[in-house]
This record gives structure tokens, C-alpha cells and sequence, in this order.
């Protein structure tokens, strides 16, 4: 789009050349979509306390503390997409197949989430959790094949740590993307509880993956790493530092006391992109390490329903996922997110590690 054409005038002006860098364009998108973000955001909190002045419904057997958030706009997440698109979309070098099928799966994730979130403001409840589901199955089938079509390896599945060691999973594959598109939409799901808990994590683990990509996408930087070169991921970057500065501007308004949250709209979205991410660069395992928090939160969810039907009705957790435990605690909710957000920043160190054990 617009970078292929700025480009094109290099033989006119050398200072065009620099349109043909990842690392110059990826810079462009991240500081275009954070100030879509920063200038639209004021206008969309007024439009939603004009259209839908009930706002964010809020759980009556949750903290006591999020009785004051009831009311606040909760479809942050519409405009944080449409400022990922856009800015993909303008920096974009040929417009990439691979940011066309993250672009899908935003798309469709967020409609998902819009539709949930629409009927919690207009009807206090949402969508059932049996049909999210099924529209969560529909939308990863689709992926599923889109990315079959376009001649992707659906078949090996790459351990990081170990030099061209892969395990051919042939249809199993299926059964794993699954797994990893429904789980980490869910996870990232579960973790948005708190006033900018989800964003930090998610611009740690998206910079991690723009560093994978930039590293997979460049022949010489694969080969010295010893890590499978993809041709093409390299463009993933530009997809990546557009989440970062759209989550970057959300933050602006979501931090504690938040204007407004992001809703499903942005977490389910986000969660899926990143395990479509981590499928196209073959790195499953370093979304697991990378999004540790996720799992975390994910994790004491599950422990806390299964204790309570088996203990009869005993809770393992004060109330999952697990930063409410410590809401009921008596911890602060700023200090929760801090050493939530330090945790992340940690998993993602972790994760990064991985390139060099080999």
C-alpha cells in the first residue's frame, strides 16, 4: 500500500529507500496506529456513554472493589482493531499473506467478541459460553483452511530448543491448532480483569514475536541462530509493532482508573492473533513460554472448577482467575498488575532464550 508506493520513488529520492527496511517501516506503524488510538479513543468513549450509557455490567460475587467500574464503556477493543488494520494495512510491504491471514483472524475473533460484548451492554449478559465456543470452532476452521490454502507446513511441529528437530503430527495438527487458537483466545481472555493487567503482557509477548519474526524472516539472522528461515514472515513485524502501539494508546485510557476496557472484542481477538502468530512462525511452544501469564491465569481457573466439583463445593482459590485471589486478599489492584506485567516481562526473556539454546 502506501509503503510500496513511497518506495517506488527511491530512484527519485534516496530517503524513499528507507520504506524497503521492516525495522523503519515497523516503527512507522507502531506510532501511526498509537495516536489513531490516542486522537479517536476520546470521541469513541462519548459515542458509547451516549449509545449505551449501562456500560460494563459488573458481577455481583466479584470484589467489592469493581463496584465503581460499573458503567464504564467496554468496547475499546472495536477501535483498538481498527487502528491494527489500518496501520498493517498502510506499512505493509506487498500486503503479506501472512498479515492478510492475522488481519482474518482478527476479523473474525473480533466479531466474536463485538457480539458478546454488544449483548452485555444491551442485555447485562452475554453470549452463552457453549456458543462461543461453537462460533470459536467456526472461526479456527476457517483459519485452519485459510492457511492450508496458501501452502503453509500443517504437519511438523517444531521443538525451539532442539537444532532442525520437528515432529510430523500429520491430522493430530489440526487437533493442536485447535487447542492453541481456542485456548490462548480464552487465556488472554481470562487475564483482562483488572485495569491495564492485559495490555502490558500482550505488547511484551507481541514484541517478542516481532523479534522471532524479524530474526525467522532474515536468511543470514536464521541461519546464525540455526533456526528454520521463512521467507515473507519478516513482514509480521509490521503486524506486531501495530499491536503495540494500539495497545500502547489503549493503555493510556485503560490504566487504573480505567476510561474504558477493551472487551471481548479486543481480548479474544488479540489471544487468537498471537497463537496464528506463533503457528505461521512454527513457534507453538514459545507462545506457551511467552504468554506464561496466560497459562497461569488459565491454569488456576481450571484448578479452581475441578476442586469445587470435587471437593463438593470447596474453592482451592478466594475466586479465579487468579488475580481476584489476590484482589481478595486484600492487594491493591495496581500492585497486582505490576507484578503481573513482571511476570510477563520475565516469560518473555524466557522465551527469547530459546534462540540461543540449541
Amino acid at each position: 500500500m502506501l509503503a510500496d508506493l513511497l518506495y517506488s520513488l527511491k530512484d527519485i529520492e534516496f530517503t524513499f529507500n528507507l520504506f524497503g527496511y521492516i525495522s523503519f517501516r515497523s516503527g512507522l506503524s507502531l506510532v501511526s496506529s498509537f495516536f489513531l488510538v490516542i486522537f479517536l479513543m476520546p470521541h469513541w468513549i462519548r459515542i458509547q456513554q451516549s449509545f449505551f450509557p449501562s456500560g460494563q455490567p459488573i458481577r455481583n460475587d466479584g470484589p467489592k472493589t469493581h463496584y465503581h467500574k460499573k458503567g464504564t464503556p467496554t468496547l475499546g477493543g472495536v477501535l483498538i482493531l481498527f487502528s491494527i488494520i489500518l496501520s498493517t494495512i498502510i506499512w505493509s510491504s506487498n500486503f503479506s499473506i501472512f498479515n492478510y491471514i492475522l488481519i482474518l483472524t482478527l476479523i473474525l475473533f473480533g466479531l466474536i467478541g463485538f457480539f458478546d460484548d454488544y449483548q452485555k451492554v444491551k442485555l447485562g449478559k452475554g453470549i452463552s459460553s457453549k456458543t462461543k465456543f461453537l462460533y470459536q470452532l467456526i472461526a479456527t476452521v476457517i483459519i485452519f483452511f485459510t492457511i492450508k490454502h496458501y501452502g503453509f507446513d500443517l504437519n511438523k511441529f517444531n521443538i525451539p530448543f532442539l537444532k532442525d528437530t520437528s515432529i510430523e503430527l500429520g491430522y493430530f495438527y489440526f487437533a493442536l491448532i485447535l487447542l492453541i487458537i481456542i485456548g490462548s483466545t480464552n487465556a488472554t481472555n481470562l487475564t483482562d480483569g483488572l485495569d491495564g493487567l492485559v495490555s502490558m503482557p500482550l505488547i511484551f509477548v507481541f514484541l517478542t514475536f516481532a523479534i522471532f519474526a524479524y530474526i525467522l524472516g532474515n536468511i543470514n539472522f536464521s541461519e546464525y541462530l540455526l533456526v528454520n528461515y521463512i521467507k515473507g514472515s519478516g513482514e509480521i513485524v509490521i503486524f506486531s509493532t501495530s499491536a503495540i502501539g494500539a495497545l500502547l494508546g489503549f493503555l493510556w485510557f485503560n490504566s487504573s482508573p480505567a476510561s474504558i476496557f477493551m472487551g471481548d472484542t479486543g481480548s479474544q481477538s488479540l489471544g487468537a492473533s498471537l497463537a496464528v502468530t506463533s503457528i505461521l512462525l512454527k513457534q507453538e511452544i514459545v507462545l506457551a513460554v511467552a504468554g506464561g501469564l496466560f497459562v497461569i491465569e488459565t491454569i488456576s481457573v481450571i484448578l479452581q472448577v475441578s476442586y469445587f466439583k470435587f471437593s463438593k463445593g470447596k474453592r482451592l482459590f478466594l475466586m479465579a482467575p487468579l488475580h481476584h485471589h489476590y484482589e481478595k486478599k486484600g492487594l491493591s489492584e495496581q500492585k497486582i498488575v505490576i507484578r503481573f506485567w513482571i511476570l510477563s516481562f520475565l516469560f518473555c526473556l524466557l522465551a527469547l532464550s530459546l534462540l540461543k539454546i540449541r
